[in-house]
């Protein structure tokens, strides 16, 4: 890992006015040579970050059974089908649930259901469950998610990420980034010449910019 992505980050932390908050510590990557108009060409992975994101992620899962009473301990809700009918007919609590919530995990078996109620909700906002098969460990995956972010561009060719929160070490915060940096390049068509900038910042604080 580069130093000067330590160097970046370090300089974005201590640039960054007091709050009386715990500030986040987002990425910005402008992306270039690319026709975002066309869905292949945009970004759109999910990232298990080394140091986690320092942050509380908060997931859903649809489960039933076993699986259900072993995703109490780790998710922050466990819905079963009657609640996912109960979400499909009233889309406002839906809508909230979905803005609310980080990722989604389900059982395999419910997700053509889940479709069928929410696929209108939680499609537009790039948050569909991830399948869970019959043979995968629920709080193994919960607990991976709770160190994921999505690299999102949708259709701008500037989007936002996060890679950790102001008290985590410099060095923890870039090699976050650096695991993102790396996987931008190597799915981006032509690699780190689809990308136009990337700058590190605290919530409130200035833009820092991480040298290629």
């Amino acid at each position: 890992m580069a130093d000067t992505i330590v160097d970046a980050v370090s300089r974005a932390i201590e640039e960054a006015p007091p709050r009386n908050f715990r500030e986040t510590v987002d990425l910005a990557i402008n992306l270039r040579d690319l026709d975002l108009n066309d869905p292949s060409q945009r970004v759109d992975e999910s990232v298990v970050l080394p140091s986690g994101t320092g942050q509380d992620t908060q997931i859903v899962v649809f489960a039933t059974g076993e699986t259900a009473l072993r995703a109490e301990d780790v998710a922050d809700q466990v819905l079963d089908g009657n609640d996912l009918e109960d979400l499909g007919d009233d889309t406002d609590e839906a809508k909230d649930l979905a803005d609310e919530t980080d990722f989604f995990v389900a059982e395999a078996s419910m997700m053509q259901d889940i479709g069928r109620y929410l696929g209108t909700v939680l499609g537009p906002r790039g948050k569909m469950p991830t399948p869970l098969q019959p043979d995968d460990d629920v709080v193994e995956t919960v607990n991976r998610m709770k160190n994921t972010v999505q690299l999102r561009s949708r259709d701008r060719r500037t989007f936002h990420t996060r890679v950790g929160a102001e008290d985590m070490s410099s060095d923890e915060i870039a090699e976050n980034i650096d695991v993102i940096i790396r996987r931008l390049e190597a799915d981006l068509e032509k690699g780190p010449l689809n990308i136009d900038g990337i700058y590190v910042k605290t919530t409130m604080g200035p833009s820092v910019e991480v040298p290629a």
